[in-house]
């Protein structure tokens, strides 16, 4: 029987050190039934070229270039309308994908028609603390484990694409931590798939392949995370990601808390919290 298909996006931009790190690990991690769809953001030449280079990769399905700097939703709408595997995957350009990853959660995914996105987990492996993460692990059919949450990373996750013909693709404005709170509002179960299928996150400060290394290093290739929080020092970068790895660890899997009056409140606090000088975290 042949493994169902699965169609993966990589949007580039103007990392050429990471991009061709994170392609050619993501192709080498492929098997026949993975089509890989590269879209490039922008006019950095040399990134561009190694896009280039890689679209002619028999594990390249499509490649296309957009001169304006398109961000995630419409590259991510691209592949979800026009595509048709029943599985629907993004990774980053800043990630490296492990071993079997797709076989793992293929096999996650048909054992449990409900799973929605799950997904592998970006952070360190001394940032689990198990004490914690154990609250939320929960055994399903056929002896896998997800670490439940309302949402995964936008990147190293596999999700059903029934859950897009359910909820639709994603509205202007709309995050992708926002769509996976919506899905599994449907009902869907989302999670990582534990134990943790560990991707590198290479703009993490503690990843071995990073190219943050110094606050000037920082500031030359500012991860977007670490724009919109402001963040201005190494430092502050490192602590932020530790502080989003126990986060995940930590919150509620239950989409009601993070919808309706719930939601309202907690923006409220988040406001008041700007005020006084607190950065917001993801």
């Amino acid at each position: 029987m042949s493994k169902p298909l699965i169609d993966i996006l990589m949007i580039t931009y103007n990392r050429p050190e990471y991009t061709r790190m994170a392609l050619s690990r993501l192709l080498d991690t492929c098997d026949e039934q993975m089509r890989v769809w590269i879209w490039h953001n922008g006019m950095h030449a040399e990134t561009l070229a190694i896009a280039k280079e890689f679209s002619t990769h028999p594990r390249v399905y499509k490649f296309h270039h957009s001169e304006q700097n398109t961000r995630l939703t419409t590259p991510t709408n691209w592949l979800w309308k026009e595509g048709d595997a029943p599985f629907v995957c993004k990774v980053d350009d800043d990630c490296l994908m492990p071993d079997n990853w797709g076989d793992t959660l293929r096999a996650a995914h048909a054992a449990n028609p409900k799973f929605g996105a799950i997904g592998c987990w970006r952070f360190p492996e001394q940032d689990t603390v198990m004490e914690i993460a154990s609250k939320k692990i929960q055994e399903f059919a056929g002896g896998h484990k997800i670490m439940r949450n309302c949402w995964v990373e936008g990147s190293g996750y596999l999700m059903k694409r029934e859950c897009i013909n359910q909820c639709g693709v994603l509205k202007e404005g709309q995050s992708w931590v926002q769509y996976n709170i919506e899905i599994a509002a449907a009902g869907w179960i989302n999670g990582w798939y534990f134990p943790f299928l560990y991707q590198d996150h290479m703009d993490d400060p503690l990843s071995p392949n990073t190219l943050l290394k110094t606050d000037a290093d920082l500031q030359k290739y500012m991860p977007l995370s670490a724009e919109k929080n402001g963040t201005l020092t190494l430092k502050e970068w490192d602590a932020l990601n530790r502080r989003a790895a126990r986060q995940m660890q930590e919150c509620s899997f239950n989409p009601s808390h993070y919808r309706g009056w719930r939601k309202k409140w907690k923006g409220l606090k988040r406001r008041a919290r700007a005020l006084i000088g607190h950065k917001e975290h993801w």
